[in-house]
């Protein structure tokens, strides 16, 4: 598939398909005439790498992350000490995030169960 129907697909901007490529999160092979071209399994890696980038993990911890997922499939896998520091301190980034998340997402949901409004006849 080309990079339109890439992004269609995967709800993410082209532009943004071509700057994850350019962070070596994703890599296409290019057609005869230089287009780019897509497998399904490329929509799956944009569809994590945007989730994971929502999620509010910089691109190059996305790297280390989706390095780390590709490294897991192979038997023996050993963590160098600098990406053990830098995945523990996105970890504990992480919990802080779900935390405050949980939080808003609880309030909404009590602040809309104690209104009359539609919305919440909705939720």
């Amino acid at each position: 598939m080309k990079i339109g129907e890439l992004a269609e697909r995967t709800h993410v901007a082209p532009r943004l398909i071509r700057y994850y490529e350019k962070q070596g999160l994703l890599s296409a092979e290019r057609a005869e005439n230089g287009y780019r071209r897509y497998t399904d399994a490329d929509a799956e890696r944009v569809g994590r790498v945007a989730g994971l980038v929502r999620a509010g993990i910089p691109t190059r911890l996305v790297k280390v992350l989706l390095d780390a997922e590709d490294a897991a499939a192979q038997v023996d896998v050993t963590c160098p000490q600098t990406v053990a520091a830098l995945l523990t301190a996105e970890l504990d980034g992480l919990d802080d995030r779900i935390t405050c998340l949980t939080r808003s997402r609880d309030t909404i949901r009590e602040f809309l169960a104690r209104t009359n409004t539609e919305i919440a006849q909705l939720a």
